[in-house]
Order: C-alpha cells, then structure tokens, then sequence
C-alpha cells in the first residue's frame, strides 16, 4: 500500500469530501478501505496551531474518498 508515498497516487485525483468520516456512497468505515494515502507532506495549520492533512480512501464500493484527519474517530 502506497499510505506513506511522497506524491499523491493517480487515484486520489478523483476522490470526494466526506463530510462524515466514512464512505460517502455506502458509509463503510476508513478501516475497510481497499486503498490508503495519507497527505502528510502537505499539512494545514488550524486557528489552534495544530496540524491536519488529508487522509485518502479507496472504498470497496470503488468510491474514492477523502476527510480531514482531525475529523477521524477515536
């Protein structure tokens, strides 16, 4: 699996923002993904200081998605 790759997987290019944490299509969890890619070259600074980037899923429904890290479940 390519989670850790410098630069972003050609699949990602397609990918839609959930708003939930899940699959936009079928609701399936991050944990099921059948593809992972995690942006972590890129991070974003929030109002707090903090770092988030995007994480990048490939459902097994083939819907790709994406969602902030910090909007993960614990």
């Amino acid at each position: 699996m390519e989670a850790f790759a410098r630069s972003a997987p050609e699949w990602t290019y397609k990918a839609t923002h959930a708003l939930s944490f899940c699959c936009p299509r079928c609701g399936a969890s991050s944990r099921q993904a059948t593809k992972v890619w995690l942006n972590r070259y890129a991070p974003v600074m929030t109002e707090n200081y903090e770092r988030k980037w995007q994480e990048f899923y490939t459902c097994e429904c083939e819907q790709v998605w994406w969602a902030w890290s910090c909007d993960r479940p614990n």
